[in-house]
């Protein structure tokens, strides 16, 4: 991974179209590929980014500046950062990620949800647990009774950062032209119980919430002898 703290100025070009003027900020250029543009503030979120697979090349612009043009492999979608001075440049290699190891339960609700997906929603099917993205795996990646692409995030508890967590997903995977061939990738936030704010939040960004009884999942609840 190369981390450069620079102050730049960035455009991206593609089905839109967006600016940061020049302000110094991280540059990560990560060794599957993607380029992603952080701020200091805005938690996890960079401010803008590209995703694999696509190309970096470095250069000078017409001005002299040193010129950073990503482009990607699959569109015409393009990141150009200008480099007025470079503060900090520096290469690490971080080897092989053993991933990300999630607490029994919350794993164990990975495991039966992507057995019974309909259980979120009906005709929901499973396509691949874990789907990569360039900040790491969505829980299910599904599709839904109308041949849509759905990302699934599962907690035990679903809070404000879950909900910022999926959101995050949904705009990565739908600049993927090959998820939303038949429209936009939408979200499902998963958890056995969901905090009021979470579900405003996520009613607010069009991600539906979903309750799990994990009990009922693993068989252990039986309907018949409940009292409601």
């Amino acid at each position: 991974m190369r981390i450069v703290v620079a102050r730049c100025q960035v455009d991206y070009a593609g089905r839109l179209s967006a600016h940061l003027p020049l302000a110094t900020r991280v540059l990560m250029l990560k060794s599957d590929g993607s380029v992603l543009i952080h701020s200091d503030g805005g938690s996890y979120k960079p401010l803008n980014w590209m995703s694999p697979p696509c190309t970096a090349r470095e250069g000078v612009a017409e001005d002299g500046r040193t010129e950073w043009l990503v482009s990607a492999t699959k569109s015409d979608d393009t990141l150009r950062i200008l480099i007025d001075e470079v503060l900090h440049d520096t290469s690490h290699d971080l080897g092989v990620d053993p991933g990300l190891q999630k607490d029994g339960v919350e794993k164990h609700l990975q495991e039966l949800l992507a057995e019974h997906p309909a259980t979120l929603a009906d005709g929901l099917t499973l396509v691949r647990r874990e789907y990569m993205t360039a900040i790491g795996p969505v829980d299910l990646m599904c599709r839904d009774a109308e041949g849509l692409s759905v990302a699934v995030e599962i907690k035990r508890r679903g809070e404000i950062d879950g909900v910022e967590q999926l959101t995050r997903y949904l705009e990565l995977l739908n600049r993927d032209s090959l998820l939303t061939t038949r429209g936009p990738v939408r979200g499902i936030f998963a958890a056995q119980e969901i905090k009021p704010q979470a579900r405003v939040l996520a009613t607010d960004r069009g991600i539906a919430c979903a309750l799990v009884d994990y009990d009922a999942l693993r068989g252990m609840d039986d309907a018949e002898h409940r009292l409601f």
